[in-house]
Formats: structure tokens, C-alpha cells, sequence
């Protein structure tokens, strides 16, 4: 039996000033859900003393949080479909506060990493559905400005989390680095069930699946599990096990989706060109991103002898570039084809990772903002208008799936982006950072090939 599609199918968007609570609202939660992926990264020496573990087992203070996001972003998304992106955001909010409170609370590693994937698991439910309520809470002539706020929330959060936790820690302890998030998510809890709005339209005959949760769950684990491992240097014994485990999970989870009508890996949404092509660029671009972001501090600390003060000073343009531009790119897509838009931007940050891994050794500090920037530049003017051809190629009781996927190819495309220069140190030691500037470089072009491909590609819903 065929799901039956019902609600307002003319709905428009909310109105002022109902709407600029709503947004605020949205901003809110995606802001602490993002800052709490960076947060802890600057803190990770102090907990590490303080709970007396070694560096190596506190970096899964921050890889049980993402990891917990990436396996559940698309479940949530389908919840999102059918109980409504209101609901699942108001309890991702809660499960999220809860989370924080319990990490703010913790004295020991294990309290500490379960409390994270407490809140790992709020923050997938917040991310699963923000793309979502910002499709039914702008007016589709606005949408454009919509992605491209959303663009420059997550850059300020990205931005500010280093920043924000080397204050903290100058002045109290790493606790208060989650208690922050306590007010702020019971705020913005008693503002979303006020002013978010309800899904305008739902299908009538469509059940969640437990089976696909797990499954999903399962897939998604073992696929990033396997790019860490393999990053690493895992014995290979155990890799290829491992490996062997993601293909058969991965093959009885994609041969079910592929026999639904609404999957939960939206094989459905993925048949449609612009969707697709859209889904691959994000992937790229954010691989990148990481590339450069992840390389860049090694590069300016071991080659041009920049501190760790002067290095994350500098590593700064890139995110303070994308605040102002992502905006403008938003506001361009009705004009221009958000495809040439995303090309241009795309192929601005393979040139600034050929300038930077080509930098002279006698370069001055200004040489490095601008070259930054401009890779900066590059990704606000990609990132809003892919969000927004991506968000409006789907159809309007498949936004959740839509959103769930968009957020998923931006953790695929930073968790690889990662392995990737670990891998690169694996291989070739101290000129890894060039290696991995110029994979970047080259990875960029191929993304700036697909977005430009996208120009001929008719919308057809």
C-alpha cells in the first residue's frame, strides 16, 4: 500500500514576526550542537590530566560524539517525516541539555564518554531536522537566505568553539565547557515549543522501521570505524575483519532500502540528478575542508615555526570569510544558478590549496590571511547554494530524508577529510601537509566539475 500524502501542500512558510523566533530558535540548537563537536578538542590535554588517561584514549571524548551523530542522523530524519521536525527537535534539545549536564557532572573517563554519546545522540536529532524546519519556516523565495544564515551560524560556532573553550579554561575548569550548554538548551527548548512550526504536510501508511535503525546504525559505524582504523595503522588482521563486517551489513541494508517506497537511505531522493550530484559535491567540498583545516597547523607550526597562539590566529580567516560571504551567496541564488555559484566557490578553494602548499618559505603573515581567506571565500560561496539546490530538489514530505543527508555528507566528507592526512603522515612523514594541500587541490576541481555539471540538469519536482 502506497503512502498517502496529506496536509497543506500550498504551505508557504511562517510570516513575521513569528519567524524571526523560529529561526532564532533553529540557530540556537544547531549553534551548540556544532560548537560541542570543536569545544573539547582545545580542552583534551586538561580532562586528560585531570581524569588521569592517556592522550590516545581521550581523543574519544570527541570521536563517541560524532561518531554517535553520523550512525543516527538519518533515523532521526525519518522520525523527523513522520512525527513531525518540531518533536524530534524539541527532544534532541532535551536529550542534548540532559547530555551536557551529566558531561558537567562527570568525574571519570566512562561517565564522561557515555555522557557524550548522551549527547551525541541529542545532537543528531537537532542536525537530522535543521535543514528541515528551515525549508518549512522560510518562504520558498527566501529559502536562499535561509541556507546561507544556517551557512554562517555553523561557521561562528566552528570558529568559536576553540576560542570560547580557551576562555573558559583561563578562568575556571573544564566542567563548565558542557555547563554553558544547560541554560542556553532549556532556552531554547521553551522558545521551540512555542514558535517552531509542525510539519505542514505528512504520509498517511508510512511506519519506522527498528530493523533499518539498526541496520543504518551498524552500516554507517563500521564504514567510519574501518577510515579511522585503517588511518591509524590498525593491525590488518583485524582491519580486513572489520572491513569484511561493513560489506555484508552494508549490502542486506542497502538490498532492503532499495525494496522501499520511503528508505531511510533515501535511494528515492538519490534517483533524482540535482539530489545526487548535489549529495557528491557537499561530500567533496567538506573533504576538503578538512584537508586544509586538519594539514594547515601542521604546515604553519613545523615549517614556518608559527606557535599554537599564531597558528589558530591565522587559521581563523577561513571561517570569519565564510560568515560574510555565505550570506551573500544565499542572497545570489535567486539570481544566479546556484550550480555556477558552487562551481566558482569550489574551484576558489582548489586554487587556495595550490597557493598554500606552493607557499614561499619567506611569506608573510598577511601571504597566509589571504590565501586563507580565499579558501574561505570559496566555501561560503559553495556551501549556501548547494544547501539550497540540494533542500529544494526534494519534495516537501521527503525534507527530512533531505536535511538527514546533507548533514550526513558533511560528517562523511570531515571524517574522511581526517583520515586522510593521518594517512598522509603514515606515508610521507613531514611533507604530509603539501600532500594533503594538493589531494585537496585536486579533489576540489573534481567537486567544481560536478557543480558546474549541475547548470544543465533539469529540476524535476
Amino acid at each position: 500500500m502506497k503512502g498517502e500524502i496529506t496536509g497543506n501542500l500550498e504551505w508557504d512558510g511562517l510570516h513575521r514576526p513569528k519567524i524571526y523566533y523560529a529561526v532564532i530558535t533553529t540557530f540556537c540548537g544547531l549553534f551548540l550542537s556544532v560548537l560541542d563537536g570543536t569545544i573539547c578538542n582545545v580542552a583534551l590535554p586538561t580532562i586528560a590530566l585531570r581524569l588521569d588517561i592517556s592522550p590516545s584514549d581521550s581523543i574519544w571524548i570527541v570521536n563517541a560524539f560524532q561518531l554517535v551523530i553520523m550512525m543516527f542522523l538519518l533515523p532521526f530524519a525519518s522520525l523527523g517525516e513522520l512525527f513531525g521536525y518540531k518533536k524530534v527537535y524539541l527532544y534532541g534539545v532535551v536529550v542534548f541539555t540532559i547530555g551536557s549536564l551529566f558531561c558537567a557532572l562527570s568525574h571519570t573517563f566512562h561517565v564522561l564518554v557515555a555522557s557524550r554519546i548522551v549527547q551525541g545522540l541529542g545532537a543528531a536529532m537537532i542536525m537530522s531536522v535543521n535543514t528541515s524546519l528551515i525549508k518549512i519556516i522560510y518562504p520558498k523565495r527566501h529559502l536562499g537566505k535561509g541556507v546561507g544564515l544556517n551557512a554562517t551560524v555553523v561557521a561562528i560556532a566552528s570558529v568559536t568553539g576553540p576560542s570560547l573553550a580557551a576562555a573558559i579554561l583561563s578562568v575556571t575548569t573544564w566542567e563548565w565547557l558542557f555547563a554553558i550548554n544547560v541554560p542556553v538548551g532549556i532556552a531554547t527548548w521553551f522558545m521551540g515549543r512555542r514558535f517552531l512550526p509542525d510539519n505542514p504536510t505528512k504520509v498517511v501508511g508510512r511506519h519506522f522501521n527498528v530493523a533499518d535503525t539498526v541496520l543504518n546504525a551498524a552500516t554507517f559505524g563500521l564504514m567510519i570505524g574501518c577510515i579511522e582504523a585503517y588511518s591509524h595503522g590498525m593491525d590488518w588482521h583485524r582491519l580486513t575483519f572489520a572491513v569484511a563486517a561493513f560489506f555484508i551489513v552494508a549490502f542486506i541494508y542497502v538490498r532492503t532500502q532499495l525494496r522501499k517506497e520511503y528508505p531511510m537511505l533515501p535511494f528515492d531522493l538519490l534517483k533524482i540528478p540535482l539530489f545526487s550530484m548535489s549529495v557528491g559535491t557537499s561530500i567533496l567540498s567538506f573533504t576538503v575542508q578538512q584537508l586544509m583545516m586538519v594539514s594547515m597547523p601542521f604546515l604553519l607550526m613545523h615549517s614556518y615555526g608559527y606557535d599554537a597562539v599564531g597558528t589558530g590566529l591565522l587559521m581563523t580567516a577561513s571561517p570569519v570569510a565564510i560568515m560574510f560571504v555565505a550570506p551573500v551567496a544565499g542572497w545570489m541564488i535567486g539570481r544566479v544558478h546556484p550550480g555556477l555559484l558552487g562551481g566558482v566557490g569550489i574551484s576558489l578553494m582548489s586554487i587556495a590549496c595550490f597557493l598554500l602548499m606552493a607557499s614561499p618559505q619567506d611569506i608573510s603573515h598577511f601571504g597566509f590571511v589571504w590565501r586563507i581567506m580565499l579558501f574561505g571565500v570559496g566555501f561560503g560561496l559553495f556551501q549556501s547554494p548547494n544547501n539550497h539546490i540540494l533542500l529544494s530538489s526534494a519534495p516537501a514530505h521527503r525534507s527530512g530524508s533531505a536535511g538527514g543527508m546533507l548533514a550526513s555528507a558533511r560528517l562523511t566528507g570531515q571524517t574522511v577529510g581526517a583520515a586522510l592526512v593521518a594517512m598522509m603522515f603514515n606515508f610521507f612523514g613531514q611533507s604530509a601537509p603539501h600532500k594533503a594541500l594538493l589531494l585537496g587541490a585536486v579533489l576540489a576541481l573534481c567537486g567544481s566539475c560536478l557543480s558546474f555539471l549541475r547548470v544543465k540538469v533539469r529540476k524535476i519536482n
